[in-house]
């Protein structure tokens, strides 16, 4: 602790910009460095703490990826043709905006059929144990996380035949009694979109889509924003201000009518 100075510190930080590591994980080991040295000083161990000099690197947004319009309608066409409940997840995905972890931890008791509502109170990952993947269950990723999704009418009816059928106390079927496992199911999105001929793209690209399509048929950014579990409107907006363009066009031409 005596030999540590800030320039140890930025030492320490640009080393992991060298090792290739992401600029969010960067950020994450900072964060976590930050939150110790401060404790240090708390606790008496030192009376100095550098970390608030260390330049954190800068975090480019990623790109949204999502599906056109044609490709979500083959998507969701193959889907309701080949009846396998296992996909319809896939479905779900596209008009709730649910992360993967989310889809794979909902289960029978999370909807309300007479109210027409799907409570996400739980998330998922793989954990690797014992020489292979198991399903392990968490609280959502953030507070906000933890919400309630009003389901399409339209979407309502399928989830009732759905559940009639079923025999697993989890909404997406797998080989266990918990249901599919993260790994599987991507790799089973993965197998679905070369099938149908379409360039691959992450099971991510779902929830995108979801977004892009609520925002081209209106939906305002906060009704949004608290349907995807965002912690605010801003990262909503900043996310997918491009899916905007359209409306926005749109705006911009009813503006343009007011010239002779």
């Amino acid at each position: 602790m005596e030999k540590l100075t800030a320039t140890e510190l930025q030492k320490f930080s640009a080393s992991l910009t060298e090792r290739g590591l992401a600029a969010n994980t960067i950020n994450g080991v900072i964060s976590v460095l930050k939150s110790s040295l401060k404790k240090a000083v708390v606790l008496g161990i030192t009376d100095k703490q550098f970390s608030d000099s260390i330049v954190r690197p800068k975090i480019r947004g990623k790109k949204i990826v999502c599906f056109s319009k044609e490709e979500q309608k083959k998507i969701e066409q193959y889907i309701f043709d080949k009846q396998k409940p296992k996909l319809f997840g896939v479905i779900l995905c596209l008009y709730t905006g649910l992360r993967i972890g989310e889809l794979l931890a909902l289960t029978w008791e999370d909807i309300d059929f007479q109210k027409g509502m799907l409570s996400v109170t739980k998330t998922c990952h793989d954990c690797w144990k014992d020489k292979h993947y198991v399903k392990v269950f968490d609280t959502p990723k953030t507070q906000s996380s933890d919400r309630v999704i009003p389901i399409p009418r339209q979407l309502l009816g399928c989830l009732k035949a759905l559940k009639k059928q079923s025999k697993c106390p989890f909404v997406v079927v797998g080989k266990t009694e918990y249901g599919a496992q993260v790994r599987s199911y991507q790799r089973t999105f993965e197998i679905l979109l070369k099938k149908l001929g379409i360039a691959h793209k992450g099971f991510h690209a779902l929830r995108h889509t979801f977004a892009t399509r609520a925002l081209e048929v209106g939906m305002d950014v906060k009704t949004l924003s608290e349907i995807l579990g965002h912690q605010n409107p801003t990262i909503t907006l900043q996310r997918y201000a491009h899916s905007m363009i359209e409306h926005k066009t749109e705006m911009m031409n009813k503006v343009g009518r007011f010239l002779p």
